[in-house]
C-alpha cells in the first residue's frame, strides 16, 4: 500500500465515526492559505530564546539536576534557502521555520521542521532536512544541510489536518521512527454540541495529536490521531514523551525486563477538557489517557500554557520543560521527578529550553533547535547547547 493508499484508508475510517468534520478539500486549503498570509501576532511573535534558556533565565543558579543553560552554536543553523514544490498546486509558500525536532542516527543529524506561511499562523507543513556529522557533533568536512526534495514529507490530507499539520516530535522505538504532531481543524457547531469543553474552552480551532511511522526517517506513513475527541474535547497538543540521550522514547515503571519492561507515558497539558492527563502505551500507537495531577508550578508562579519535552537524563531522571507565565509574562521553568515515579514532582526551577521537539546530546552536549529568533524573512533554525562542563552526570540520584 502506498503512503497516499494509507491516507485515504485512515481518513475513510475516520470520516465515519466523526461526520462533523469539515471535508478537506482543495478550496478550503486555499482558503487557508490566504487567511495565513495576513496573519499576525504580535505577542509570540516577539518571543526569543535566550530568554528562556540563557543563564540569567536560571537565576540565581541552575541546580544540578536542571538541564541547561544554553548558549547558540551557529556551526549548526540551519536556512531554507528555496520555496518547497507545492504538491496541492495552491501557491503555498513559507516565511517562517520553528519548534523543529532533531535526532542523530548513523552519523546523520535529522531534522523536522514546522514550516508556515507566517510566523504562527495556520496553514503550516513539516520538512525535513539532514546534515553529515563529526563524532564530536559537529559537521562533518565540507558537509552541508541538505533539504529533503520530497519536502513537504507531512501536508494536510486528512480532514483534521485541514488548518495545518504542526510542531513535529520525533522519536525512535519499537524498531522504527516515530513522528508525532498536530493536525489543526475548524470547529462546527455540530462538533461543539457533541463535545463540550467547559474547562478549556475551544473556539473555532480544534487540535488532534496524530503519529505517522518511518523505517527511514524519509518515508512515512500516517496512522491517525492517538485519543478520540470524548476524551480530548477537540483539543489536545503535544505529545511529550520521555526521550533519552539518542532520541530513544524510554519505557518507565518497569524492572526493564523482557517480562516486565515498563510502559511509554505522554504527558498532556492542554485541551481534555482542562485537566492534566497522562497517556500509556505498550507500543507507541496505541494509548488510553487519564486524570493526573502531575506538575505544581506554585513554586515559581503562573499559569501553564505547555510541557514542551520530557528529558530522561541517564542519571534515573526525568525532567520536565515546562512553558508557562508569570503576571502575564512568558516564562520557562523545569520540574525534577525520579524515572521510578515519573509523576511525582520532587523539585522546580526557572529556566528551560521550551524545545517543542525534545532534546537530544549531540557530540556529549543537550542540544536543540527553535527559530524564534530569525529576523523577518529569514527562514533560520538556530541551534542551542549545553557547555560541555554540564554533560557530566551529578554522582547522586533524588
Amino acid at each position: 500500500m502506498t503512503t497516499t493508499d494509507a491516507e485515504t484508508v485512515v481518513d475513510a475510517a475516520r470520516t465515519a465515526s466523526t461526520p462533523y468534520l469539515v471535508p478537506l478539500t482543495r478550496e478550503r486549503l486555499r482558503t487557508v492559505l490566504d487567511e495565513a498570509l495576513v496573519h499576525r501576532n504580535e505577542l509570540t511573535g516577539a518571543l526569543s530564546q535566550l530568554t528562556f534558556s540563557s543563564p540569567a533565565a536560571y537565576a540565581p543558579a541552575a541546580p544540578d539536576w536542571a538541564v541547561g543553560p544554553f548558549t547558540a552554536d551557529p556551526a549548526l543553523t540551519f536556512t531554507l534557502e528555496t520555496q518547497w514544490p507545492d504538491p496541492d498546486g495552491l501557491g503555498w509558500t513559507s516565511d517562517s521555520l520553528y519548534n523543529p525536532s532533531v535526532i542523530e542516527h548513523d552519523g546523520t543529524l535529522h531534522l523536522f521542521y514546522r514550516a508556515s506561511p507566517r510566523k504562527e499562523s495556520l496553514g503550516s507543513r513539516i520538512g525535513h532536512a539532514t546534515l553529515a556529522l563529526t563524532p564530536d557533533g559537529v559537521p562533518a568536512p565540507g558537509a552541508v544541510w541538505v533539504d529533503d526534495p520530497a519536502n513537504p514529507v507531512v501536508r494536510p490530507t486528512l480532514d483534521d489536518e485541514l488548518l495545518g499539520t504542526e510542531d513535529p516530535k520525533v522519536y525512535r522505538a519499537e524498531g522504527r521512527f516515530w513522528l508525532f504532531y498536530n493536525g489543526v481543524f475548524p470547529i462546527t457547531e455540530e462538533a461543539r454540541v457533541a463535545h463540550p469543553s467547559p474547562g478549556y474552552p475551544v473556539e473555532a480551532v480544534g487540535i488532534d495529536i496524530l503519529v505517522a511511522v518511518s523505517d527511514d526517517l524519509v518515508t512515512w506513513q500516517k496512522l491517525g490521531p492517538i485519543a478520540d475527541h470524548e476524551q480530548t474535547r477537540l483539543w489536545a497538543k503535544g505529545a511529550v514523551i520521555p526521550r533519552d540521550e539518542h532520541g530513544d522514547a524510554v519505557r518507565l515503571g518497569g524492572t526493564g525486563t523482557a517480562d516486565d519492561p515498563g510502559e511509554y507515558l505522554m504527558f498532556v497539558s492542554e485541551g481534555f477538557d482542562g485537566v492534566l492527563h497522562v497517556g500509556r502505551s505498550d507500543d507507541l500507537r496505541h494509548w488510553t489517557f487519564e486524570p493526573a495531577p502531575y506538575l505544581d508550578l506554585s513554586g515559581v508562579g503562573g499559569h501553564l500554557h505547555e510541557v514542551a519535552a520530557a528529558i530522561v537524563t541517564g542519571d534515573g531522571r526525568l525532567v520536565l520543560d515546562v512553558f508557562h507565565d508569570v503576571d502575564g509574562v512568558f516564562a520557562a521553568s523545569q520540574a525534577l521527578y525520579d524515572v521510578e515515579r515519573p509523576l511525582d514532582q520532587l523539585s522546580l526551577t526557572p529556566g528551560g529550553s521550551l524545545s517543542w521537539g525534545g532534546l537530544q546530546k549531540v557530540g556529549g552536549r543537550w542540544t536543540f533547535a527553535q527559530g524564534w529568533d530569525a529576523p523577518a524573512g529569514h527562514r533560520d533554525l538556530y541551534f542551542y547547547r549545553t557547555s560541555p562542563e554540564t554533560t557530566t552526570p551529578p554522582e547522586t540520584t533524588p
